[in-house]
C-alpha cells in the first residue's frame, strides 16, 4: 500500500509541474554564487543582533540565512521568467524582509512592497537592500491604499487571508466573496491591461494543498491558472495568464 501510494505520488500532478519547473530553470541557470557575493552577510547577522527573535518565535529557515533566501527566490524569479522578462514594475504583497524584490532589481525590474512594520528585523533588511515599502495590511472587505498600477503583483507564501485559529488549530480563512473582492481591487486599480497576479499558497496544517476541491474550482472560476501551490491571474478575468513572458529581452543578473 505504501509502495502503491509513493509510486502515485511520483507520477501526480504535481510531481510532473515539479519536474517541469525544474527543466525550465536549468535551461536558463542562474548564477546564485554572484547574486549572494552582492549581499553583505555579516551586516544581515548584525541585524540579527540588532533585532533578535521574539520570545517563542519559530527558527526555521532564518531569514538571515541569506544563502536559503536567495535559492528559494531565484526560483521564484525564473519561474514568473523575471531573468528573461523586459523591465517590469512589480508589487510584492507581504514583501518581508526584500529579498524577492532585491532580486528582482537586480535584474533590471522596479519594485515595491507592502507589508505591516511588524517585524524590526524586516525594516532593517529591506533598508538593507534598498527596497521600497509601504506600510499596510490587508484586511478582508477593504481596498489597499492608492498605488500605481503595475505589471506584476506577487504574494508569496499567502497567509493574509488567515484571520484566526480555531481551538483544533484549523485557520478561519477568507470567503469567497472576501477573495473575489481582493483579486477585483487588483485587478481594477493595481494591473496594467497585461498585467498578472501571482499569489502562493503555503500548504494546510496537514501537509496537503492549499487547493481542496472547492478552492481550485473557486480560483478557476475567476481565470486562474494552478500551477502546484500557485495560482496565476489576468487583469482581464476572461483571460488565463502564462507563467512564461513571450517578450524575453530582458536584463540578468548572473
Amino acid at each position: 500500500m505504501r509502495f502503491s501510494c509513493k509510486f502515485q505520488k511520483l507520477f501526480s500532478r504535481d510531481a510532473a509541474e515539479s519536474l517541469w519547473e525544474h527543466a525550465c530553470r536549468s535551461l536558463h541557470a542562474v548564477s546564485y554564487r554572484r547574486i549572494l557575493a552582492t549581499i553583505d552577510r555579516s551586516e544581515l547577522e548584525g541585524l540579527r543582533e540588532r533585532y533578535p527573535y521574539r520570545p517563542n518565535a519559530r527558527r526555521i529557515n532564518a531569514y538571515q540565512d541569506a544563502r536559503y533566501w536567495i535559492d528559494v527566490n531565484v526560483k521564484r524569479v525564473q519561474d514568473l521568467w523575471l531573468d528573461r522578462s523586459r523591465p517590469l514594475r512589480i508589487l510584492d504583497l507581504g514583501c518581508g524582509p526584500g529579498y524577492f524584490l532585491y532580486l528582482c532589481r537586480l535584474f533590471g525590474h522596479e519594485g515595491v512592497g507592502l507589508d505591516p512594520d511588524d517585524e524590526p528585523f524586516f525594516r532593517g533588511t529591506t533598508k538593507l537592500f534598498g527596497v521600497q515599502r509601504v506600510i499596510a495590511r490587508i484586511h478582508p472587505q477593504t481596498p489597499l491604499p492608492d498605488l500605481k498600477k503595475f505589471d506584476l503583483v506577487t504574494g508569496h507564501r499567502v497567509c493574509f487571508h488567515r484571520i484566526a485559529r480555531t481551538e483544533n488549530g484549523e485557520w478561519l480563512e477568507w470567503s469567497p466573496a472576501d477573495w473575489e473582492f481582493f483579486i477585483s481591487d487588483i485587478r481594477t486599480r493595481f494591473l496594467k491591461p497585461e498585467g498578472r497576479l501571482l499569489l502562493e499558497f503555503n500548504r494546510r496544517q496537514d501537509g496537503s494543498s492549499f487547493f481542496t476541491e472547492k478552492w481550485r474550482a473557486f480560483f478557476l472560476s475567476q481565470g486562474a491558472r494552478i500551477r502546484r501551490w500557485k495560482a496565476l491571474l489576468a487583469a482581464d478575468p476572461n483571460q488565463r495568464p502564462r507563467f512564461k513572458q513571450t517578450n524575453v529581452q530582458g536584463r540578468r543578473a548572473g
